[in-house]
């Protein structure tokens, strides 16, 4: 089963309707046909070899564009691998990446080829193309000679179709290996239960070298053959724009991250009446603040749908997107998807009563089939039944729904007892004029580890970090009170909006003596 040729099963039969509307002009059914034809030609025509009993692999170091997620269109139907890479990475992270995947091909920006063609010669990298945000590169210009029509290669359900590495915040990048039915069988789940419909249109604002907008995002729009409105780079005012534009298919869905809804908010056009026609907002890829939620549903009567996923393994949890499958729960993840096994287990394996946090670990027929190159990892990461540890510390509560606590690195063990990060924020982001916090563990003297917060005011506060603690003393146990709290402008983060709390590990580790 060639996942592209499950999404081109869904396209509408007529071919001439809006699948792409941009600012700079609209793509049709007709376009990505015969577009990821030409360049699925042009890859074959290449011969590509693959390593290790792989199909070949084909990476992306671009900037988003809709010819760059014709080229993953393209690389699935070839039968090749995808390997979307953030254009951000730089020559010593590049040069990772090419070593351990080895790809086939590689495509990079124009401006970048100098510099990229010697890490790639010595990759071993077959193939060099480029191409821009701007609809030019030699990528296009060799298959502007290519034939419009293609049949998709024959691919097993479980062939590899994409690698996809994680963000690497600690140790060694990891490349997930993950498998056409991977992709196509959390799709078709999503689907259902979101209820997309044949009049959906979404505005499509992420980034494609993650699982969340190239997967999650855009599979859902390709197999249910709706149209989306596409925003290369992320601004408050074009998406609203493209929300608010009632020319061609009406937005009718946004998919985003925390960061995104922050910005969103902080615009005075943002309104009921502007998003009155939108059916859903989907906020994932990092957790969105209970405050940033409220808020946004006081502004525009819209409930942000909250859900769970990882590069490992797609989407796991999620909100109710329809009224009467239960209320959407701020601060929760949702119920685990159909088809999808989620529980939490103590130190021991043994499976945790409710309210209980614990490890979380998940099975199903989205689950990757393990790290590239990296036997160890992959057995350290499935347990002995096969269920896979996804690192997050969770419970489930009395209606079924999954409350992430935080990761198990990020566990602080102070004076003996388990801190859960989470629940100290939570507590932090309640108090008047707090915009937003992270908690880490640091060294201490007499504790072992010490709870430190890191604060964000809201603008126009000035905070005391004395004072915070003294408020905290009150709603929490005496060992979960930070013993300091450290005033910031803003949190770092990663591509996709994640908290980086390891740097804020290394910058703060003499904060405590």
């Amino acid at each position: 089963m060639n996942l592209f040729a499950a999404l081109q099963a869904a396209w509408p039969a007529q071919r001439d309707a809006a699948a792409i509307v941009t600012a700079h002009g609209t793509y049709t059914w007709q376009d990505l046909d015969e577009a990821s034809a030409m360049m699925a030609n042009l890859i074959e025509g290449l011969k590509p070899r693959g390593v290790g009993g792989r199909p070949p692999v084909v990476a992306a170091h671009v900037d988003k564009s809709v010819e760059s997620l014709l080229l993953y269109l393209a690389t699935l139907r070839a039968g090749c691998v995808y390997l979307p890479l953030n254009p951000a990475y730089r020559s010593a992270e590049l040069a990772y990446f090419l070593g351990d995947a080895r790809p086939a091909v590689l495509v990079c920006r124009p401006a970048d080829l100098d510099w990229v063609t010697p890490l790639a010669a010595e990759a071993g990298v077959g193939h060099l193309f480029t191409l821009g945000d701007d609809r030019r590169g030699s990528l296009l210009s060799h298959s502007a000679t290519r034939s419009r029509t293609h049949v998709p290669a024959e691919r097993a359900i479980d062939d590899l179709a994409a690698i996809l590495y994680t963000s690497g915040t600690t140790g060694r990048s990891k490349g997930a290996l993950l498998s056409h039915g991977n992709l196509w069988s959390n799709a078709r789940t999503l689907l259902q239960l979101w209820d997309w419909r044949q009049d959906d249109c979404l505005v499509h604002a992420l980034p494609i070298f993650h699982i969340h907008g190239l997967f999650v995002a855009c599979h859902c729009a390709l197999l249910s053959g709706t149209p989306m409105r596409w925003v290369d780079k992320f601004s408050a005012d074009a998406v609203l724009a493209q929300i608010t534009d009632d020319g061609g298919p009406r937005a009718s869905i946004f998919m985003g991250v925390p960061t995104m809804y922050g910005r969103l908010l902080a615009s005075p056009d943002l309104s009921a009446q502007a998003t009155a026609h939108m059916r859903l907002f989907v906020s994932g890829s990092a957790p969105l603040l209970a405050p940033q939620s409220e808020a946004f549903t006081a502004r525009t009567f819209h409930t942000i749908l909250e859900r769970y996923g990882m590069s490992e393994t797609g989407m796991l949890c999620s909100n109710p997107c329809r009224g009467s499958e239960g209320p959407r729960v701020p601060g929760s993840v949702g119920k685990p998807l159909p088809g999808v096994g989620v529980r939490v287990v103590g130190d021991d394996g043994q499976v945790l009563p409710v309210g209980q946090p614990g490890q979380v670990e998940v099975c199903g027929p989205n689950v990757f089939q393990g790290y590239l190159g990296m036997p160890d990892k992959t057995a350290e990461a499935f347990t002995p039944d096969c269920w896979f540890r996804t690192g997050d510390v969770g419970r489930f509560d009395e209606s079924g729904y999954v409350h992430l606590v935080g990761r198990a690195k990020d566990l602080i063990i102070s004076g003996g007892f388990n801190v859960y990060p989470a629940e100290v924020e939570t507590e932090l982001d309640k108090l008047p004029g707090v915009i937003e916090s992270a908690v880490v563990g640091v060294p201490h003297a007499d504790f072992g580890e010490g709870v430190l917060a890191v604060v964000v005011a809201q603008p126009g506060h000035t905070l005391d970090g004395d004072a915070l603690i003294t408020q905290l003393k009150d709603r929490l146990a005496g060992y979960k009170v930070p013993k300091r709290v450290v005033m910031v402008d803003d949190l770092p983060r990663n591509a996709m909006g994640k908290v980086q709390k390891n740097l804020l590990r290394q910058q703060h580790q003499s904060a405590l003596g």
